[in-house]
């Protein structure tokens, strides 16, 4: 596999490996989406993220890694990131709530998140969905060859600041392959006084928003994992894995 500056470059078989990893990923988010309503504990998506990868024949990502003891990161409203699905923890009309799944498939990594309302929400819970959103997809639109990696984080951070919302600092996306968690980290904004990287056709990248209703500070709770906004307002999270091609980003954590 070849590298440029620390990153891996993927040639077309490797892309396809990843394409089918992703594309599995996206299945079960779309079979988590279709659970999600009030009165429904949040262990119930842990159970079915298990059965699912079980059903593909994959191992969940997570689980293990670092130490997370579960397939399925699930975030309820004020936690944005690595969350634990609990059988107490009940879902109420008006939540929102994140996941973030990952699976091996022959050896290649799949990752992508999506945030879903539970029941009527706020019209602010909708636009934060919304927002990070639509941030996910203007910074996807920028990972092109030749582009500096941080005209992506521009894009993320200036649409969703500009909607008045705080972009989460620190949490990055990564690059993603036979690791998790590969060369470069892809910030949400654009950090001061560093170069960046020149993108390349091959590269496979984990791309992800986390933005927040009020402020971007993060606090981690005592079980060491589930981070939450500092001043306790909601946060959504979206995420793709794309590779970069000589036509431009190809999206590859889609069901189809």
């Amino acid at each position: 596999m070849k590298k440029f500056r620390g990153v891996f470059l993927k040639n077309d078989r490797e892309i396809g490996l990843m394409r089918e990893a992703n594309r599995m990923v996206s299945k079960i988010l779309d079979e988590l989406g279709r659970a999600v309503e009030p009165g429904v504990p949040t262990m119930l998506f842990e159970e079915i993220a298990q059965a699912r990868c079980k059903d593909f024949g994959v191992r969940p990502a997570f689980q293990g890694y670092g130490g997370f003891p579960y397939a399925l990161c699930c975030s309820v409203n004020e936690e944005i990131v690595h969350g634990f699905p609990s059988d107490t923890r009940v879902l109420k009309e008006g939540d929102i709530v994140s996941f973030d799944m990952g699976v091996i498939y022959e050896g290649f990594n799949g990752d992508s998140a999506r945030t879903f309302g539970v029941g009527n929400v706020s019209d602010t819970a909708q636009r934060l969905m919304t927002v990070t959103r639509e941030s996910l997809m203007k910074g996807i639109a920028m990972a092109k060859p030749g582009h500096n990696l941080f005209e992506v984080s521009r894009a993320v951070q200036e649409h969703a600041e500009a909607a008045g919302f705080g972009v989460v600092r620190r949490f990055v996306g990564h690059g993603i392959g036979t690791k998790l968690h590969e060369k470069p980290e892809i910030p949400n904004f654009v950090p001061k006084g560093l170069p960046g990287l020149v993108l390349k056709p091959g590269m496979t990248l984990a791309i992800e928003p986390m933005i927040t209703e009020g402020t971007h500070d993060v606090e981690v709770l005592s079980d060491k994992w589930t981070a939450v906004t500092k001043d306790r307002k909601l946060s959504a999270h979206f995420e793709h894995t794309i590779a970069v091609t000589s036509d431009g980003p190809v999206i590859l954590s889609r069901s189809d």
